[in-house]
Parts: structure tokens; sequence; C-alpha cells
């Protein structure tokens, strides 16, 4: 403390002066950033104030305001266990040890081989918190206090399964849980994990239950939004992310943070997919296509030109996610291969498209869609879009005999297939399909042949190449 105060100009006019405001710059330029990344639970592309909605979300038209908000960012997959897969470890969830819903009484999980960004970000000195659903494993070696998180609060998965319980790190606190409080508990554990973090880089995953199904609201938002139920939980996750913003704010740690927003796949029977086709458990856009909103004072630029700000068509995915956290925290990367890429050109505006090959679409363990550029190739499909993968009668993949292309930015709601038209496309797709394919693990592989071989439902010339294993 000096014993004698200066006058700004005259302290900024000595050499001390000069010097002390270059170190304070050069200190602030490289002081990690904190990062906060809310992930909601099926909702859906169309389900945003700022993406067409009627229902209001006044925090999230503010975030994308002043920041940037995308309209083709994608999960890695349309149902919640491998989308979270990826999201946490930047590669596809056929990769990491889950390619479906891990359920409530299963012994595995995400491969622990993996790394997740909480683990990537602790050896950077970070704080690590996680909060609300997991479903990534329920027995303790898959929990989030094993996979580089200090502490967790929430649900270890869907709020439809049982037992419902709420646990604090590894203890049950509560049974059942009472869910028409959950979204304000879950904030009041995230602004105390900020408060509590303030002086140290923090990595903060809030994964919302909802508005995944059962739906509930707190008596202040219950009724409130006019459109539902369903209105009335947006309404309240939207409240909740402006608590964030306050906590931030009240710990001055606000311009320091980067602040993402999405989900994890589609609308299940409630929400909205927008103008898009298709719905959670689909590989249509609808099943796989979220609203992204990202906001870093000062580092992400706005655009005061553009009423609701920026607007990025970079096609993105959830699978950026770890590199690009990586990257701002200089922190090391794992050392198994990634399939996401570093987005912070797209997002600090340095570039406007992200430089990838295709964006693979999988179901469990089939693939059945690429994207490449604008172009979307459908290669095969299930011949049941029930959510279950084993409704009554079986649920089959099968080849199209003919793959359907879209353009996405002329077309994306997936309507008009133009594969005819551009032939070249089409096979160059998949090539890079082709190509890829042997990088994932023999169950990709064969679950491909098996598609590809059910003669009785293709023609022998126009069945799509099979893969030897080698």
């Amino acid at each position: 403390m000096y014993q004698r105060p200066l006058s700004r100009r005259t302290f900024l006019r000595t050499g001390a002066g000069a010097l002390a405001c270059a170190s304070l710059a050069r200190s602030q330029a490289v002081a990690p950033p904190n990062v906060v990344l809310i992930l909601c639970d099926d909702l859906g592309y169309g389900d945003l104030h700022s993406y067409g909605s009627g229902i209001q979300t006044p925090n999230l038209d503010r975030m994308a305001e002043e920041g940037v908000r995308f309209r083709q960012f994608y999960a890695a997959s349309n149902v919640c266990s491998p989308s979270r897969a990826a999201l946490l470890t930047g590669r596809y969830p056929t990769r990491v040890g889950v390619p479906d819903v891990v359920g409530a009484q299963d012994l595995g999980g995400l491969s622990l081989s993996e790394k997740t960004i909480a683990e990537v970000l602790k050896p950077a000195g970070y704080s690590t918190m996680c909060i609300g659903k997991w479903h990534l494993g329920s027995q303790q070696a898959y929990m989030p206090t094993k996979r580089g998180f200090d502490s967790y609060y929430g649900i270890p998965y869907s709020n439809d399964m049982t037992p419902s319980v709420l646990i604090r790190n590894n203890a049950v606190i509560e049974s059942p849980v009472q869910l028409d409080t959950i979204t304000q508990r879950y904030t009041t554990q995230a602004s105390d994990f900020i408060t509590r973090s303030k002086n140290n880089p923090f990595f903060l995953y809030l994964a919302h239950t909802f508005p995944h199904i059962p739906l509930a609201a707190s008596p202040a938002f219950k009724g409130k939004s006019g459109l539902g139920l369903y209105g009335d939980v947006v309404e309240e996750l939207d409240w909740s992310v402006g608590q964030v913003f306050q906590s931030l704010k009240d710990n001055n740690v606000d311009n320091n943070t980067l602040v993402m927003f999405t989900s994890d796949n589609g609308p299940w029977y409630q929400g909205s997919p927008g103008r898009l086709r298709g719905r959670k458990g689909s590989s249509y856009e609808g099943g796989v296509r979220e609203p992204f909103i990202a906001h870093f004072p000062g580092r992400i630029p706005a655009s005061s030109r553009v009423l609701g700000g920026r607007v990025s068509g970079a096609v993105a995915s959830t699978l950026d996610l770890l590199p690009t956290i990586a990257g701002l925290c200089n922190a090391p990367l794992p050392n198994r291969p990634l399939d996401g890429e570093d987005i912070w050109p797209v997002l600090s505006g340095k570039t406007e498209t992200v430089d990838r090959d295709v964006f693979l679409y999988f179901d469990s363990w089939n693939l059945q869609c690429a994207r490449l550029g604008k172009w979307k190739l459908h290669v095969a499909r299930y011949n049941d879009y029930a959510f279950s993968p084993d409704p009554p009668g079986g649920r089959l993949n099968l080849p199209l005999v003919n793959p359907e292309l879209y353009n996405l930015e002329a077309d994306p709601d997936e309507s008009l297939n133009v594969a005819a038209e551009n032939p070249q496309v089409v096979a160059n797709i998949l090539n890079s399909i082709m190509k890829q394919l042997p990088t994932f693990p023999l169950e990709v592989v064969n679950a491909w042949n098996d598609t590809m071989s059910k003669k009785a439902f293709v023609q022998s010339d126009g069945a799509l190449p099979m893969l030897l294993p080698e």
C-alpha cells in the first residue's frame, strides 16, 4: 500500500509508474481465464428467443448480443450419454466407450483411459466443479470426482431414471429428488463455487437436468411463461444463466471468464427443433443441431451493427470445446488424437470457418451421415425413429441404396435431396468416410459392414461399399 497516494497522471509520468502499468498489462494479458460451460438436457434448436422461440430468454439474449451465436453448432450424438462423453473428451463417443445411453444400473461408463476437460485443466492449476447431470457412469470409479472434478453436486443420470438420488461428491443427500427446486439449487451451488474460486482460475461445468422430462419448475416460475410447463422450465434456465453472470460480476471475474451455453441433443417429446427436421434420437438436423452462445468480454467481439449480436455460420461441434478450452487456458492436450478442432479463431472473430474434414453422425455404433462444408450425406437410417434402441419388433439400421445429399445452407430442413445433381460431392464424402472408418474401434467397422450387408433391403448394384477390417 502506498503511504502517499499519487494522482493517476503523476503516477503514469514516473518511470516506476510506467513500469508498473506495463507489468500490470502483461499480467492481465496472460492471466488464465475462467471457463463456465452450461449444458442443457434435451433443449431444442428452436427453444431460445434468439433462435426464434416465443419463450422469453432475456439473459441468453443479452449473452448473444454481447458475444457470438452459432447457427450450425452440433452435438456429437443424438442422445444424452454419448453426447456428454464427446463434449468432455473432444473425441467421438464411439472412440471413448459410450456409444449408447448409460443406464443407472450399468457397471461401466466413460472409458477410464480418457481425459475430460477437467483433467486437462487440473495440471494448469484450475479448480473444477461439476454441477447437475453426469450420465457417464454412476459407479464410483466413473463419477465426476474421479474424472478431474474437485467437487460434484447433482443427479448422476437422467431425472427419469431410478433410483432418484441427489449426490454431493460421493454421498447421497436426497432421495427422491425434489425436482421443482433443482434448477434453483444448482444455481446456488454454481454461485457458491464462483465465490470460493474467484482468486484462482476455475472451470465450472453446469449441466442442467432440464428440460429433460419429467419437467418441474419452482413456484417463482410455474405458470409464468404462459407457454405451459416447458416454457416455464426454459425461462427458469434462462434465469439461472443470469444468476451465473451476476455472480461473476459480484466477484469481479466477469471480464476474465469465457461462458458457453449449449445443449446435449435435440428436443424429445416437447420443445422445438425450429424449422429443422427430426428430434432427439434422429440423425436429421433436429436431433443434433443445437443452440450455442459464447461470451467473453474483450475477447469475443460482438457486432453493434447486427440486431441480436454477432451470428456465426461456422460448422462447429461440442467436440471442439476441449481443444478450444485447452488452447485458451494454456493446458496440455491429451496424448490421444482428438476429433475436435480449436475454434478460438472463430470465437474471437479472426476466421469465419472451422478447418475440418468431415463431421460424422453416429447412432450407437452406426455411422448414418457425414457433413462436409455445406453438404450433408445420409448413408444409412433406422427403419424406426423410436427413441429406445430396442422397441417391440426390433430396430434395424438399413443402408440407403442411393445416399441422400442435402445442401444445409440452402435447405437446413433436409427436404430436397440433390444427390443426383452432385455425384462428385457424394463420391468425395463417401471417400472421406471410407478413409476415416478404419481409425475407429472394430465395433464401428463391424456395424458398417453389417448394415451394408443387408442384401434383402438393397440392390446388389447399388449397395454402399463394405470395409474389410485389417
